[in-house]
């Protein structure tokens, strides 16, 4: 696999050259037998066209009268993404950690810890899903850890299997926009389409809509703070950054994990965006540091849910400096 694997490895903006236009015929005035001709045609299509119909409305019957299955395949093909979660409903604790965002969110409209008071940690990945993600899933669930994955639309269109995974194992996505971008730096409506696409993304996936959202850099504004709002998203930030992505070897992310871990920590890493192989190695030794000093490592909202932050706290300028 190649070690310069990034994350934006699609062409932005695809070059195209234009096609050369072709000169435009006259048209000669219709005489009484083409404008017969015209109507016989018209009235042909207009009659395949109601049979086409007709056709459709009897196979929705048909198909509205099989089993289940019928309906799954249907929605399957009828999606843009090639695997789906399981359509199940929620459960007790899921409804109970959506409850716990939502309280947090009526009283600030970010997180970078929970509170104090019990033994919660949670560890996050941004960027993915991607190349790496598979393995970094192995890591997880061989120790039995539930994290908080932060995922880029756009990385859907290549690795939802690993995202339909994660759900699966019982692990939170959040919103990481769908491209990526500085959001500080766009419009209102760029900023909206960013977590919308995402959003619909997640939810075409057969995924819950997500309710936590990370920016891109830590890029903000006043605006992306109206934004999150309408669309119910609590902003989550972090406690200590173990800058994963620099990869600047495994025993630097380890001590850097370990070193910021306190009481409602959160601990951003990353399975996407890069050359993961030195994250893959350090969560291992990372999970066993935390357990072995007594902490319990959760989700975002179950870390929200155990011990929600105190209000009152002050928003931090756009981590981007921007």
């Amino acid at each position: 696999m190649s070690r310069i694997w990034n994350w934006d490895f699609e062409d932005e903006r695809s070059r195209r050259r234009p096609h050369p236009r072709r000169p435009a015929l006259p048209r000669s005035p219709l005489t009484p037998v083409s404008r017969t001709r015209l109507v016989q045609v018209r009235r042909r299509r207009g009659a395949a066209l109601l049979g086409a119909l007709a056709l459709i409305l009897l196979l929705a019957v048909v198909l509205s009268r099989s089993g289940g299955s019928h309906h799954a395949s249907a929605a399957t093909s009828a999606g843009s993404l090639g695997h789906r979660v399981r359509a199940l409903a929620p459960s007790d604790p899921e409804r109970d950690q959506a409850g716990a965002v939502a309280s947090v969110l009526a009283f600030t409209p970010f997180v970078r810890t929970g509170g104090a008071r019990s033994r919660d940690i949670a560890l996050t990945f941004d960027d993915g899903p991607g190349p790496y993600t598979p393995q970094l899933l192995n890591v997880l669930e061989q120790y039995h850890v539930k994290a908080t994955f932060f995922v880029i639309g756009r990385m859907l269109r290549y690795f939802s299997r690993s995202t339909v995974r994660e759900i699966e194992d019982g692990d939170v996505i959040g919103d990481h926009t769908e491209n990526h971008p500085m959001l500080a730096q766009l419009s209102a409506h760029e900023q909206k389409e960013e977590l919308f696409e995402q959003i619909l993304r997640i939810e075409v996936l057969g995924g819950k809509r997500p309710t936590l959202f990370r920016p891109p850099y830590g890029s903000f504004n006043a605006t992306t703070l109206r934004e999150l709002k309408a669309l119910h998203l609590l902003m989550v930030l972090w406690s200590v950054d173990t800058n994963d992505y620099q990869q600047p070897g495994v025993p630097v992310i380890v001590e850097r994990a370990l070193g910021g871990a306190k009481p409602g920590a959160i601990i951003p890493m990353h399975d996407g965006g890069g050359t993961r192989t030195q994250t893959i190695e350090a969560l291992p030794l990372v999970i066993k540091g935390l357990r072995d000093r007594g902490y319990k490592l959760v989700t975002v909202p179950q870390l929200l849910l155990d011990d929600p932050p105190p209000a009152g706290e002050a928003l931090p300028s756009s981590l981007a400096g921007d």
